[in-house]
């Protein structure tokens, strides 16, 4: 299991929930790209994106997916947590 912690400079700035929801959305991102636990440069990408737009308000771990998603180029209707429409 992926885990956003080892790329959080100080894990205690967030709330459990918080932190909660960048997890997930960072296991489903790398889950949907593709990204093996080797991939250490692509995956430190994924988690300071979503960290950044954690950071800037964002705490709904499917919009984070969404938004990171999008930004790589990716199609948000890969994940297998989308919204149900």
């Amino acid at each position: 299991m992926a885990t956003i912690l080892p790329f959080l400079k100080d894990p205690s700035v967030f709330e459990p929930e918080a932190t909660q929801a960048m997890a997930s959305a960072f296991e489903e991102v790398c889950r949907v790209l593709g990204l093996a636990e080797s991939a250490m440069r692509e995956r430190e990408t994924v988690a300071s994106r979503i960290v950044d737009l954690a950071r800037r308000g964002e705490r709904n771990s499917l919009k984070l997916i969404e938004r990171v998603l999008r930004d790589a180029g990716a199609s948000p209707a890969a994940s297998s947590l989308r919204a149900e429409a």
